[in-house]
């Protein structure tokens, strides 16, 4: 009898499919692939139960919508052409900037939208989905030399080629140092005083909402001049931000030194928040280009993720 017992065990751990061993990693290609997938279904407004979760979380601009009908899901209308992806293997998780379109239901004029994206895959399927949408009357930038968010990313064709550099094995940091040199940023900039750590290289770029934010040109000669990551912190944002919070590190790519971050950016001394996505390229502990894309939120807006204590602390989130 003990035989028998022994070798019906045996039967049932070699006879169990591996997927139901183990949930089935996805690698790079895999979970770039759920981006694509995603933003297919979207279009379509394709709610296949293969593909999402019965119990999925579906939060747009800090809001937790039903899901399928309502948001983008209700007005897209085609994918755009700038893709970045950051796939993090270990945290089975997707982020992802890149622009899409929008049809205005009464007027039925097309508009193009950027788009900041998270989604936590599990057992085959998308268990989260978290996105702001950054439409062309969102940003209310009283700066009329800024273009429309959307169109201006979609300008940039592509992400720089710094972004898909690999960095070697042995010059590679680990996923902790990478969200700390990360956060050096926002704290740099909500401290406000020129006197922080600021870990930029030499020849830092940083792009808003598709924007060359550090290239300056002058209006009546034409001539261009940049100013260094660096400096424009030590002299040119003091008193700028007063909180950075609810810092949320949610996709890291070791492979190519990037971090994507969610966040917000109050001012309160005009009641003003932003509400954006952010990556980083770092190499060598120094933070080496930067991209965001943001748009005004209902100031002290809480992402939809986090506790009110989380969501209003400047700590790290992951």
């Amino acid at each position: 009898m003990f035989k028998k017992i022994i070798v019906l065990c045996l039967l049932i751990v070699f006879c169990i499919p591996a997927h139901a061993k183990s949930a089935e990693t996805c690698d790079r290609t895999c979970l770039e692939k759920w981006v694509d997938r995603y933003l297919v279904a979207m279009r379509d407004q394709d709610k296949n139960p293969e593909m999402f979760a019965p119990d999925l979380k579906f939060i747009e601009d800090g809001v937790r919508l039903p899901f399928g009908n309502e948001g983008l899901w209700y007005s897209m209308s085609g994918i755009g052409n700038y893709k970045f992806y950051v796939p993090d293997v270990e945290a089975q998780q997707v982020a992802f900037i890149g622009t899409v379109r929008e049809k205005a239901v009464r007027s039925g004029v097309e508009s193009i939208s950027a788009l900041a994206l998270r989604l936590k895959i599990s057992n085959n399927r998308i268990t989260e989905i978290e996105q702001i949408v950054v439409r062309p009357d969102s940003v209310n930038s009283s700066n009329n030399d800024f273009p429309p968010t959307g169109p201006a990313v979609e300008a940039m064709g592509a992400p720089h080629p710094i972004f898909k550099e690999t960095i070697p094995e042995d010059k590679r940091m680990s996923r902790k140092e990478l969200i700390k040199t990360a956060n050096y940023y926002f704290t740099g900039l909500e401290n406000n005083d020129g006197k922080g750590y600021y870990p930029f290289t030499d020849d830092c770029v940083r792009f808003e909402n598709g924007v060359d934010v550090l290239l300056n040109t002058n209006k009546e000669t034409g001539e261009k001049t940049r100013t260094s990551c660096k400096k424009q912190f030590e002299e040119g944002v003091k008193g700028i931000v007063t909180r950075i919070r609810d810092r949320r590190f949610v996709a890291v790519d070791s492979e190519r030194g990037i971090v994507f971050a969610f966040g917000f950016f109050d001012h309160d001394f005009i009641h003003w928040t932003w509400q954006l996505a952010e990556l980083f390229k770092i190499e060598d502990s120094q933070i080496r280009r930067i991209e965001a894309i943001f748009h005004r939120a209902p100031y002290g807006m809480n992402s939809g993720w986090s506790t009110f204590e989380k969501g209003i602390s400047n700590e790290i989130q992951e």
